[in-house]
């Protein structure tokens, strides 16, 4: 088989879906990128066409993604790579976000993920070939006050994938989970990181808005040496089931975790006092 493979990458409009989708089309890969903004998509990619395959989804829809998964295999024939990158965040106190935001905010990041997964199965399953790579963030090890629902969705997306990797390891198909840093995207513009409606005046919300809508364009993290790295590991024949990429996200979750040994150990007393005498 040709190492040219056909991608299936969701939120290609903007950031590191449409920095991966240019590059994959560089590269003599065919794409099939998916997102809600496809005059946005259309506008941004007028490069390599015979290859570009555009498809106007909402990945929370299972009936759409199930039908973008069929209209793609019609096109191309197979599907190689599939990248779970779309998704944002909401930023409030759980006391500050309605049951409609912290829902919609799990739907999209991680139910869309689900459903891309649930659909394309079939076809990877058959092929006895494939790589599923789910964009996650350090989010998803690390809880952060006000980004509990962000939290929750990433912390659930990793899970997915370790769960994943075992269901699907004897099919030839491979997981890997990213976790990216800070990137200097526009994930931090409006639309891909929302702020929550009702404001608490404890919890000083205007502040940590303050901060992160001037903390954009300056992040450390080049998105273009992130997407390389993407399509690189696809012809690893064994690749990572979780890579960290960014310092920020080693230090901080390297950091986190020997915080978490060390009160494991504090409390073992307890824990493995719990069996029968």
């Amino acid at each position: 088989m040709s190492n040219k493979k056909v991608w299936f990458i969701t939120g290609s409009s903007k950031g590191f879906g449409l920095a991966l989708t240019k590059l994959a089309l560089s590269q003599g890969n065919k794409v099939v990128a998916t997102s809600r903004n496809i005059d946005d998509l259309r506008k941004s990619v007028s490069e390599n066409q015979d290859n570009f395959f555009p498809l106007k989804v909402d990945i929370t829809s299972d009936e759409e993604v199930k039908n973008a998964i069929r209209q793609s295999i019609e096109k191309f024939g197979r599907l190689d790579v599939l990248v779970n990158n779309a998704g944002y965040s909401l930023v409030g106190s759980i006391e500050e976000m309605t049951d409609k935001e912290f829902r919609q905010t799990v739907d999209v990041n991680l139910f869309g993920t689900v459903n891309v997964i649930r659909n394309a199965m079939p076809y990877l399953r058959q092929q006895q070939s494939g790589h599923i790579i789910n964009i996650a963030s350090n989010a998803g090890y690390i809880g952060f006050a006000n980004a509990a629902s962000y939290n929750a969705s990433k912390f659930a997306v990793i899970g997915v994938s370790e769960a994943l990797a075992q269901e699907v390891n004897a099919f030839g198909i491979k997981v890997t989970v990213v976790a990216p840093g800070q990137f200097r995207t526009n994930f931090m513009d409006k639309g891909s990181m929302q702020f929550a409606k009702k404001r608490i005046a404890a919890y000083g919300l205007d502040k940590a808005e303050e901060f992160w809508t001037s903390f954009s364009g300056q992040q450390q993290g080049d998105p273009e040496k992130l997407v390389k790295i993407l399509t690189e590991i696809v012809a690893l024949e064994n690749p990572p089931l979780h890579l960290l990429l960014g310092t920020d996200t080693y230090e901080l979750i390297k950091e986190h975790r020997e915080k978490e040994m060390h009160e494991f150990e504090k409390w073992k007393h307890l824990t493995l006092s719990t069996n029968f005498d």
